[in-house]
């Protein structure tokens, strides 16, 4: 990943804990030129167990690969209800982004924590919403000969994102698309009815492409997912192949196409496709995302988190 400090003048605060997450001992906050070591901040846990999220019809032992306890000692929850507040004291939505790179544990992230801001205590009305349905159906890719591009900037229908967002914001009751991550498709049978949330959380790549120039912010809070290249090739290594184990038997899925693969030829086949698809889409573009988070989380190998950067 490249390793660009902010292009703004915003005062940033990078929070640090030790390897593996657990404790911190310190936190400090950066104003350039000067540097002030400050006391901890009050530790913050999303949750105290394992949860689990699925991406597939995946055998129950699968969900392994695709967990995360969510423990950090950034006061995460505290910081989002305070920074949410003037938002739902006026009654409108305060849009929570959650980017970052393929298979960085976005939609986990996005899971848990949805969970704990309906804990919060005015108990809000909270929507999660993945722009996965927000790509252009495989037939579009295909005619547009982007098929071999899908998940980069040009493979999303955004004026179609940004004005759904848009009217979430006004209060307008929406209907949204959805993904199947078994078809690898939009799913053309089933939609996402909302209405009213006092937070949404949406998660997905190229989150600040949404946003118009000279327009209002349409998300409020925008949290990056960090980790190193070879870190989250890793991850979508462990999450691929067992989907492709998983398609095997299942004649629906569109991961049957490669049920006659070797174990050697499918992790083969998951690095090929990082190479030349996921790895270029994050150096060239969703690092984008990054540059414009207001919240910067770095995950180490075990997805515990090393530091957050506050911008």
């Amino acid at each position: 990943n490249s390793k660009n400090p902010p292009s703004d003048n915003r005062i940033t605060r990078v929070h640090m804990a030790r390897p593996g997450g657990s404790r911190s001992r310190r936190a400090a906050i950066v104003a350039i030129p000067l540097v002030e070591v400050i006391p901890p901040p009050l530790r913050g846990r999303i949750a105290s167990t394992p949860s689990f999220v699925q991406y597939s019809r995946v055998p129950p032992p699968r969900e392994r690969l695709f967990s995360m306890q969510f423990e950090m000692d950034f006061p995460l929850s505290d910081w989002l209800r305070t920074r949410s507040a003037p938002s739902r004291a006026a009654n409108k939505p305060h849009v929570i982004g959650v980017g970052g790179s393929v298979a960085v544990g976005k939609s986990t992230f996005a899971h848990h924590l949805h969970r704990e801001i309906e804990g919060w205590p005015e108990q809000p009305h909270v929507e999660s919403i993945a722009t996965d349905g927000f790509l252009f159906a495989n037939r579009v890719l295909a005619e547009r000969n982007i098929t071999m591009r899908k998940g980069f900037p040009e493979s999303y229908d955004v004026p179609a994102l940004r004005q759904a967002i848009a009217a979430i914001k006004r209060g307008m009751r929406v209907s949204l698309p959805l993904y199947s991550h078994v078809t690898y498709d939009v799913d053309t049978e089933n939609v996402q009815d909302m209405e009213r949330p006092a937070i949404v959380i949406l998660d997905g790549l190229h989150l600040a492409q949404i946003e118009g120039a000279g327009q209002p912010r349409l998300i409020d809070t925008l949290i990056y997912l960090d980790a190193e290249e070879s870190v989250i090739e890793r991850w979508f290594s462990d999450r691929l192949v067992p989907l492709m184990e998983a398609g095997v038997n299942d004649s629906n899925s569109f991961y049957h196409a490669f049920r006659t693969m070797t174990p050697q030829e499918r992790r083969a086949f998951a690095a090929r496709v990082w190479q030349g698809i996921n790895l270029p889409n994050l150096r060239d573009h969703i690092v984008s995302d990054r540059a414009a988070a207001d919240l910067v989380i770095h995950k180490a190998a075990d997805h515990s988190f090393v530091s957050v950067t506050e911008k």
